[in-house]
């Protein structure tokens, strides 16, 4: 074998070599990264997982443990049960405001939070060296708050998306990392807006997450003027008024399913409803109903709402044709 025959074999088992051992830090980097993760129904469950799989997340901060269902059985978050299943610690404060000591003896590199349900005060955010950051489930400045997925739907947009964000002591007001956007279609309610987003907002931490720990994420001040607020969803918004247009019902209902679903009461009848169709008439008199064998329709301020999907008071789910074939027999 000539000599440039030999140099060459050594250079190619050096490249290989330093791209196996550069694979090898960046992983060993990655697993040293200490992580607290803050969240607590299920849309933060994909963010949590890939965190624990690609850093060292060290606890995980939760809502504390609550009644649920009927019987008001005592449930732990989606959020602590994937942490017990990983043997990962859980510290569960009733005002993170008031007690995070444990937070800070942990000495964290990143805090990462997606929908905690608690503010946090400045004081515990100046905690991890890397900063701490949120996933939230719109394109801020749009839809502060605990709500975006619903208001979107509620206000009939085309499209929603998750923002990655450093946070400070306000409410969704840090500085923007990252976002990714979604189209909405016709056919998505709360629960399907819901999964997707949950899965867009992992992934973009993922695809961020080495920028963040090297402190070279991008960072970009919101626009103050196109700000707007998603507050929680209260018990009148669940009410369907038969006077309003029938696609601002339609986007009503939609935004309510499958939890805690839009309320209908109209003559006799009293459901629930998670799905529902609008066809438009110039003459209407709202409240009046439409019965067949096989549909049920509402008349509204600008056409007709025909239910697809209903839940009546104290009963199961069930297709409109199951209930009406129920209340003739």
């Amino acid at each position: 074998m000539e000599l440039r025959d030999v140099l060459l074999l050594l250079r190619v088992h050096l490249f290989f070599s330093i791209k196996i051992l550069y694979t090898i830090n960046v992983i060993v980097m990655d697993k040293n990264i200490k992580v607290i993760f803050m969240g607590t129904p299920d849309f933060a469950v994909p963010a949590l997982e890939m965190l624990i799989e690609q850093t060292n997340v060290v606890l995980v901060v939760t809502q504390p443990d609550k009644a649920v269902g009927r019987k008001k059985l005592i449930e732990p978050s989606p959020v602590k049960k994937v942490a017990v299943s990983h043997q990962i610690p859980v510290f569960q404060p009733n005002k993170v405001r008031n007690d995070f000591t444990q937070i800070s003896k942990m000495q964290p590199d990143l805090i990462v939070t997606c929908a905690y349900g608690q503010i946090l005060p400045q004081e515990l955010l100046d905690i991890p060296r890397h900063g701490a950051i949120n996933i939230h489930a719109s394109l801020l400045p749009k839809y502060r708050g605990s709500a975006p997925i619903q208001w979107a739907l509620l206000n009939g947009d085309s499209k929603t998306g998750i923002t990655l964000m450093y946070m400070n002591a306000g409410m969704d007001t840090g500085d923007i990392i990252d976002t990714v956007e979604y189209e909405i279609k016709p056919s998505d309610n709360y629960g399907t807006l819901h999964d997707i987003l949950s899965q867009l907002g992992a992934a973009l931490l993922e695809k961020n997450l080495k920028a963040l720990v090297a402190d070279t994420a991008s960072r970009f001040k919101q626009n103050e003027t196109q700000a707007t607020l998603a507050p929680k969803i209260e018990h009148q918004d669940e009410l369907i008024d038969l006077h309003e247009p029938g696609m601002k019902i339609i986007n009503q209902i939609r935004a309510l399913s499958p939890y805690p679903l839009a309320y209908l009461k109209v003559g006799e009848y009293e459901f629930k409803v998670l799905e529902a169709e609008f066809v438009k008439k110039t003459k209407t008199e709202v409240g009046k109903i439409e019965l067949t064998k096989i549909s049920f329709g509402v008349e509204v301020s600008d056409g007709i709402i025909y239910l697809k999907k209903v839940k009546p008071i104290g009963k199961k789910i069930m297709d409109i044709k199951s209930y009406l074939n129920g209340i003739k027999g």
